[in-house]
């Protein structure tokens, strides 16, 4: 008779006995981040909310600084230290001699003439938002370095917590769909009736946010006390935060999402393989686990179908249809002020005040661009090259890591932070979703996620 081998599982890592400061402070920077931090730069009330939560924790975690500066991997270190540096560089006064050399300055230089004199400024065309855009990293920082010094095991919780934040931005934005935006809206001032919105101004990012909430579902392991309920309990999270994904009507958000799906079927699919050869019967535990999965799966979409039938037909129209995209007019001119400024950039942070400039008249509507709608061709303004060789860099590391953990036992944790990450660098091609706190916070807990698991024990010591 051959041996029967346990159906191989991501390793569950138990958290009894393991001190949980870096948890609850962690725990804590997240959730003020998702419920005050996804409204972005115009309110800077909430964000500092957000920030001032980052501080305090990073006050009562010095040891957690510490360790990730001496112990984090070289690469990591040097590019957090240039996207820090580089934003800071603008800030340095300069004499006239320097500054006015710069590509770009042309208006202001004329500016300081008709004011009296050309005399020391910074780099920055606007050195007040370039200071903004620096404080907004302090959230991610605060992420990163807490998260290098918790233990994995509440790592994996918390990303847990991640997932339950995703479904109560779908409790909230089931409010807003009913009322059709009378309701329930943190940000009113840009209603769409109908759209799921939960704690977020715009809609893209609070799709991509609900990715990346699915990613976690997907792919982490499931607590230990749920036992044989945790397969259907997996799939009935999946299929919520989809649900909420098609409520938000973002196409990106929408296409993004098969990424974690294709990693659930890919990880599935691995399981069963290694497993093949060892187990010739079928736990009747499982089979019950099964049927229930597919029976919650069935209902699930059947609701979608009674509760929400336009709702798909609506996205499917907004893939054909939408023929008239401003965004691509916005890139036009966009690519137009990077030239200018090109090489040195503009200074981070000041995008909507050089875009007028250079915005022509052919595309001038009532509504000011606001952002470039494009994260690469926005950097590309207002840090030039040094900005796109971080940018690259960036990604660079990320998908070595992540072909670093095709290597570790815990592979697909580590890839459900690649996936977070991929959906943000996917989206940002359309939109700007790292630029409100929420999704900066997020973003930076994919990174810990994914370096924290694809790097070997040894290497990491919290």
């Amino acid at each position: 008779m051959p041996s029967r081998k346990p159906l191989p599982q991501t390793p569950i890592i138990k958290t009894r006995n393991i001190p949980r400061r870096h948890f609850w402070a962690l725990g804590a920077l997240l959730v003020a981040a998702t419920v005050f931090g996804g409204g972005g730069s115009r309110y800077g009330f909430v964000n500092l909310l957000v920030q001032l939560t980052s501080i305090g924790a990073l006050a009562f975690h010095r040891e957690a600084f510490l360790k990730f500066w001496s112990r984090a991997p070289w690469a990591l270190r040097l590019l957090v230290s240039a996207s820090v540096l580089l934003p800071a560089l603008f800030l340095i006064p300069l004499p006239p001699q320097i500054w006015t050399a710069l590509p770009g300055r042309e208006l202001i230089v004329q500016s300081f003439e008709l004011a009296g004199g050309v005399g020391w400024t910074t780099a920055s065309v606007d050195p007040i938002r370039t200071l903004l855009a620096i404080t907004a990293l302090i959230t991610p920082m605060a992420v990163l370095f807490i998260g290098w010094k918790a233990p994995r095991a509440h790592l994996i919780t918390l990303a847990w917590l991640i997932v339950l934040l995703g479904i109560a931005n779908l409790l909230i934005g089931v409010v807003q769909v009913l009322s059709n935006g009378s309701t329930g809206l943190f940000y009113p001032e840009n209603p769409m009736p109908g759209i799921l919105f939960g704690t977020f101004a715009n809609r893209n990012t609070a799709g991509l946010f609900l990715v990346g909430c699915l990613a976690f579902a997907a792919l982490l392991p499931a607590p230990s006390q749920l036992g044989q309920a945790a397969l259907p309990a997996r799939i009935f999270l999946c299929i919520l935060l989809l649900v909420a994904i098609l409520l938000t009507r973002s196409r990106t958000a929408l296409v993004l999402a098969t990424l974690p799906l294709m990693g659930l079927v890919l990880q599935f699919m691995g399981q069963r393989l290694s497993a093949q050869h060892g187990r010739r019967t079928v736990n009747p535990n499982k089979r019950w686990a099964w049927l229930v999965a597919v029976a919650l799966t069935l209902g699930a979409i059947a609701s979608v179908g009674v509760m929400a039938p336009g709702r798909i037909g609506d996205v499917v129209d907004r893939f054909q249809n939408d023929r008239t995209d401003a965004r691509v007019y916005i890139w036009e001119d966009a690519s137009f002020a990077a030239g200018r400024y090109w090489p040195v950039g503009s200074g981070t942070g000041t995008f909507d005040d050089v875009f007028q400039t250079d915005e022509s008249l052919e595309n001038i509507t009532q509504r000011r661009a606001g952002r470039a709608h494009n994260d690469y061709i926005e950097v590309a303004i207002e840090t030039g090259a040094p900005g796109l060789l971080i940018v690259a860099s960036w990604l660079a590391l990320l998908a070595w890591f992540s072909w670093l953990a095709r290597k570790r036992q815990e592979r697909w944790i580590a890839w459900s932070g690649s996936i977070t990450l991929l959906a943000i660098a996917s989206q940002s091609i359309t939109d700007y979703p790292l630029r409100n706190q929420t999704m900066l916070a997020l973003a930076a807990f994919g990174l810990v996620v994914l370096v924290r698991f694809a790097l070997p024990r040894a290497e990491v010591k919290p």
